[in-house]
């Protein structure tokens, strides 16, 4: 299909402020009241598309935004779960009759990888030429001398957000039930790291999400009456649900703000793809998230083909599972990663180790990865998504063998990293800051038992890659 020949996608010029101090909930509230569309944080300077969210369909277009007004954070009451088992992630289990197309053996795979990895650095991670890691956060240890913030156990999803000195802040999520939440870690111009603070707590078991144009990060949810959370990387406001945008096993998010969209996986056996449609705009041309429409898709054409997309009756999901609501929605897989890019949804399945893409415009969704494509693959366990400073979509893997893969224009896999002795965890939250020379990404269980991850970042020319 061609539809990873996007050419290099063009990092914004991000910029954010200092962290200033929390925004009081009353006054956030009051602000509210009487100005129901009037941001929050006026006057401040404003937060800017990052490299590592989700971009405009124009990657000419620079989305320039304020932090709309937001309504204080407060602890959910959270339902009972419904009936099935929990997150999903059980991939012993048959699951649901998704539709699975014979496998097809006639293509010339694989190629030959491009990428040539060196031996092992010292921390245990093949790179290639020219490219340096390093560990920046372990679990249960203080990020920051000096500081009392204790890095979170099962680091998942992550994105970047650039700042007005040059520095940059790394959001990942904690997949921990029943706890969960957000960490930060910020970093100056030169790459040193400053800070390590909470954007979230309270929350249970967020697993992935995703960066807005207008600089705040959705945090995802993965359980059976799970929510979005908007956080502020930098920490001035508190959290906030958007229970509009739908109550079930979340995992991912992506924005297309030109076209006032939202869209979101679901991580379960029979999971399907949702489309919310923000209702209203706020003055500064954010989505108001609200309210709005929540759709779930069906495809038409067997596999591949054209969709449409059903209003969900009930996104409380107060009677009935969200996802069992339209009959004639299309379940997948475990749904995973997404990413939106110049008019086409990315997303993943793990269940079936596949990558979908929907062209928007067209309304048509086609397979650019499937496992079954290959005598021997090399990439299994799909998981996260990002976009990669040369304009290839990047895969990590949920154990498989602890890899991070681009994908060439015929998606093809070629590894650009892999991690050495830390076969029972999984690679997550990969994200690239502004300048395209820093990637950030987690080991989440790490080398050893339980959820004490690591969290790396890896340095080199990104952008030079050619596969």
């Amino acid at each position: 299909m061609g539809l990873l020949s996007v050419g290099r996608l063009l990092p914004a010029c991000g910029r954010v402020v200092d962290r200033p101090p929390r925004v009081d909930p009353d006054s956030a509230a009051a602000t509210r009241a009487t100005a129901p569309l009037a941001p929050a944080l006026s006057g401040r300077e404003p937060l800017r598309y990052a490299h590592g969210a989700s971009g405009p369909a124009d990657p000419s277009v620079e989305v320039v935004t304020t932090q709309p007004g937001r309504e204080a954070a407060g602890r959910y009451d959270e339902r009972p779960s419904t009936p099935d088992t929990a997150p999903g992630n059980d991939r012993s289990a048959a699951g649901a009759d998704a539709p699975l197309p014979p496998a097809d053996t006639t293509l010339p795979r694989p190629r030959p990888p491009t990428i040539l990895l060196q031996a092992e650095d010292e921390n245990g991670i093949e790179l290639p030429a020219g490219f340096t890691s390093r560990v920046v956060a372990r679990s249960g240890e203080r990020p920051v001398a000096g500081s009392d913030y204790l890095w979170h156990d099962a680091p998942d999803g992550g994105a970047t957000f650039g700042l007005s000195d040059g520095g940059h802040v790394y959001v990942s999520n904690s997949e921990i039930a029943g706890t969960g939440g957000v960490g930060a870690l910020r970093f100056d111009a030169a790459g040193t790291l400053v800070d390590a603070y909470p954007v979230l707590e309270g929350s249970s078991r967020n697993c992935a999400g995703g960066a807005t144009p207008w600089g705040t990060w959705i945090s995802c949810e993965e359980v059976a009456n799970g929510l979005c959370w908007e956080c502020d990387p930098l920490g001035r406001w508190p959290a906030v649900t958007r229970p509009a945008l739908g109550v079930f096993n979340h995992e991912a998010v992506a924005v297309d703000v030109l076209n006032h969209h939202v869209y979101l996986t679901e991580d379960r056996l029979d999971g399907r793809l949702y489309r919310f449609t923000a209702s209203a705009l706020m003055e500064d041309g954010s989505l108001d998230l609200r309210s709005g429409l929540l759709e779930v898709m069906e495809v038409v054409e067997d596999v591949e083909g054209s969709v449409r997309w059903h209003e969900v009756p009930d996104p409380a999901a107060s009677v009935m599972d969200t996802r069992l609501q339209v009959p004639a929605s299309t379940p997948f897989r475990g749904g995973e990663g997404i990413w939106f890019h110049q008019g086409v949804v990315f997303f993943a399945t793990k269940l079936d180790n596949r990558v979908w893409a929907l062209d928007v415009e067209q309304q048509r969704l086609s397979l650019i990865y499937d496992v079954r494509w290959y005598p021997s693959p090399t990439l299994t366990g799909i998981d996260n998504l990002a976009m990669s400073p040369s304009g290839h979509l990047l895969v990590a893997e949920d154990e498989g063998n602890m890899e991070l893969a681009l994908l060439d224009a015929d998606g093809d896999p070629h590894v650009l990293l892999r991690v050495r002795g830390q076969g029972g965890s999984e690679l997550a939250g990969p994200a690239f800051d502004l300048t395209g020379t820093r990637l950030y990404v987690s080991s989440q269980r790490g080398q050893g038992s339980g959820n004490r991850g690591i969290t790396y970042e890896i340095r080199g020319p990104f952008d030079q890659l050619e596969i």
